[in-house]
């Protein structure tokens, strides 16, 4: 059966005179079938474990840990794999890359369909399929034939999608793929990624976007200043969250209590030695000043207890 397995996963960026700590051992699984949303306030490091999982950091990065995608009973290490490995059996093939800038990822002097066409043929795949997989994300056939600067925003970012397709990977890596969108394309597109996990894929959905990760999520991991702090079904997070950040940022939602979590985040420069939300939590103690390991559920010294039926 396919896998991404990740363990105690670690990125860093070294700069003059200080060390970005961007992800702290991140460990989860993805499987075929099930869609996790990893969720956070911009800057937690969500889109940096995104591109470290296909090879995709600066120079200056450092990694440390696991991720091994399993296909068929064979296994590769990402962290650390080649160059030739990732382009020539990951990237597009096992797992395909829905960027958070579409912007970026198209020619400017060629056509949407021109593009797609060809990483249809690199992959291995029909270029006359474009416009079926262009179907999927609501574009039209003849919105293929423009180029990039007459799509909108959200046109680009469903040509991006599109193209995330094109080598029929079976894991979908999805950076914010919603930006642009209104939230009727939003719907659209959560319901195209549900559907492909009921297909058989697997998607790892990384967004801020709680209402999408609530239309299309089977398992809910929340990132705090570069740490997952609570992992499990979503569902159960969404509504019983055991950590104290969890609570505050699905309360801070629109369409729940909107009432913000007090305070800021730590800057990933100079992240405390124990846990980074104790500055922020009512329930802060001198044991938060040891760095808590996430055990069944939270990466928390004080979990939250519900009540049958109830939510904190």
């Amino acid at each position: 059966m396919n896998s991404l397995t990740v363990t105690g996963l670690s990125v860093s960026f070294h700069i003059p005179g200080a060390v970005v700590r961007a992800v702290g051992d991140a460990s989860f699984t993805v499987r075929p079938g099930r869609c996790l949303a990893l969720v956070g306030e911009s800057g937690c490091g969500k889109s940096v474990l995104a591109h470290a999982l296909l090879g995709l950091l600066p120079g200056n990065a450092r990694t440390s840990g696991s991720a091994v995608l399993t296909e068929g009973g064979t296994a590769t290490e990402l962290i650390g794999a080649s160059e030739r490995t990732l382009a020539e059996r990951v990237r597009g093939r096992s797992i395909g890359l829905i960027p958070q800038s579409p912007a970026t990822h198209l020619t400017p002097v060629r056509t949407a369909r021109a593009q797609l066409a060809e990483a249809l043929r690199e992959l291995g795949r029909r270029p006359e399929s474009a416009d079926e997989l262009a179907r999927r994300f609501g574009l039209r056939p003849a919105d293929l034939d423009r180029y990039p600067h007459e799509l909108s925003g959200g046109m680009a970012q469903r040509v991006a999608n599109t193209m995330a397709l094109a080598g029929d990977p079976w894991l979908l890596l999805a950076d914010e793929p919603t930006t642009g969108l209104d939230r009727d394309l939003v719907e659209r597109a959560m319901a195209t990624l549900r559907e492909l996990c009921d297909e058989g894929r697997a998607v790892l959905l990384i967004t801020h976007d709680l209402r999408a990760a609530e239309r299309v999520a089977d398992d809910l991991a929340v990132m705090y200043a570069s740490r997952i702090v609570e992992l499990g079904p979503a569902e159960e997070v969404l509504n019983r969250p055991h950590h104290p950040y969890s609570a505050g940022l699905f309360d801070a939602q629109p369409h729940r209590a909107f009432v913000p979590v007090p305070g800021m985040p730590p800057e990933l420069t100079a992240l405390p030695a124990g846990c980074a939300f104790a500055p922020r939590c009512p329930h802060r103690t001198a044991l938060c000043d040891e760095l808590p390991v996430r055990g069944a559920r939270a990466a928390c010294h004080h979990p939250l207890v519900h009540q049958e039926g109830s939510r904190a």
